[in-house]
């Protein structure tokens, strides 16, 4: 644990609190610009959240002002600092790297602030970057040795070898990982996901995290990706790739399983699994350790999908439920075509809302678990922390930066 930040450095970032409300955006976009003219330190990151959608800089920006104004009180970010610890772990952030990060935040914060950024603002936020920073070097060491030392864990990048490729739906495709060592793997939280280093062709490399999509074992992990529509965009470039050219035998490097959302596997209060589109993957995972370990624990699989043609993995999750003696299956298609017959292929027309939930689900004693698109989070989450669900028993995943996203439920909360 570092030695506790100064009273007179917790003053000096309280008191830049304003300044981060009006310029906190503009310094973090300055801060990756600076960080970045690193080419080493720039393959580090998911390039998908910068660029276009500017998802990562606003996340940093958002993270960086509840910083500043609970400086005080640290405690009220510790989930923060789990998810963060956990997302740089999947991404092999190493204590070398946050040198570099000090350098570009302070350096961007002169530039923006010019002279309102005094020696001894600089000085302050130096402290306080290097307290935060030693909080995840240290939470984020103590991950490494555990994946070190789990049966089947490793660190850094590891190859692991394409078994076997399935198209589970016009958009969407799974594929089946083993180790290329044929050693065991490290068996994950349902929930988790992996992380995955792509060197393409006139690409470079790439970052990006996917949801494992199967129970825990021993042998393998599959993962379930969609094919994003823009193939020339960063958040399309890896995805398209894997359905283009990932096939049986193709080597993926991969980092072990991450992220601190991740099903109570121990309990046996109901669970209400809620995704929408791809979102689907770590519910999978959850409903088939479900089936597998606890089938009377009461279970609600709720999933929407825009029509059948998109819908992965349906008679899959049929049959899962149908295993999950206490499990309940309820399927939403938002636009449903001619072939997609009511009752047979879905059960609600229309999109899945916290007023059904709450209606059709113990909501007085249920855990909910969320993925899916970024509007769809945003509503369910808050939809039911209005609705009285506590926050403890609202826990979602999002692919991608967790920007305002999270501060919203929070705030409903």
């Amino acid at each position: 644990m570092p030695a506790p930040l100064s009273p007179a450095t917790v003053a000096l970032i309280k008191a830049t609190v304003p300044a981060l409300e009006a310029h906190g955006l503009t310094i973090t976009r300055r801060m990756y610009e600076r960080l970045f003219e690193n080419a080493e330190i720039r393959d580090l990151f998911n390039q998908s959240h910068h660029g276009e959608t500017g998802a990562q800089p606003r996340a940093l920006a958002q993270a960086v002002l509840a910083y500043a104004r609970n400086i005080d009180n640290l405690g009220v970010l510790a989930g923060a600092v789990e998810r963060i610890a956990q997302k740089h772990v999947a991404l092999n952030i190493l204590p070398e790297h946050y040198p570099h990060v000090a350098d570009a935040l302070l350096g961007a914060i002169g530039d923006v602030l010019g002279e309102a950024a005094t020696p001894e603002i600089a000085a302050a936020w130096g402290e306080a970057y290097w307290f935060l920073a030693e909080l995840l070097i240290g939470r984020e060491a103590a991950i490494y040795r555990d994946h070190a030392s789990e049966p089947g864990g490793w660190n850094g990048w590891r190859d692991f070898v394409v078994e076997s490729v399935t198209q589970e739906s016009e958009t969407i495709r799974s594929f089946v990982l083993v180790p290329a060592d044929g050693g065991p793997v490290l068996r994950h939280r349902p929930g988790q996901y992996l992380g995955f280093l792509l060197d393409l062709p006139g690409r470079g490399v790439l970052k990006r995290n996917y949801s494992v999509s199967c129970a825990p074992s021993d042998r393998a992990y599959r993962i379930t990706v969609k094919r994003e529509a823009a193939p020339g965009r960063p958040a399309g470039i890896a995805s398209n790739w894997l359905h283009d050219h990932a096939q049986p035998g193709t080597v993926l490097k991969v980092a072990a399983p991450a992220g601190d959302f991740s099903l109570d596997a121990e309990g046996d209060a109901p669970v209400v699994l809620v995704s929408g589109g791809v979102g689907l993957t770590p519910m999978i995972s959850m409903l088939e350790t479900i089936a597998a370990d606890s089938p009377d624990r009461p279970t609600w699989y709720v999933h929407g999908a825009l029509f059948g043609r998109v819908h992965a993995l349906r008679d899959h999750a049929r049959a899962l439920a149908a295993r999950a003696r206490n499990a309940r299956l309820v399927t939403f298609y938002a636009e449903p075509e001619a072939a997609d017959r009511p009752g047979e292929h879905y059960d609600v027309k229309g999109l899945i809302t916290a007023d059904w939930l709450v209606e059709h689900t113990p909501h007085d004693r249920a855990t909910y678990y969320l993925c899916g698109p970024k509007p769809f989070l945003r509503d369910l989450a808050t939809g039911l922390l209005r609705r009285g669900v506590p926050a403890e028993r609202v826990k979602f995943e999002f692919f991608g930066p967790a920007d305002e996203l999270f501060d919203e439920p929070r705030q409903a909360a």
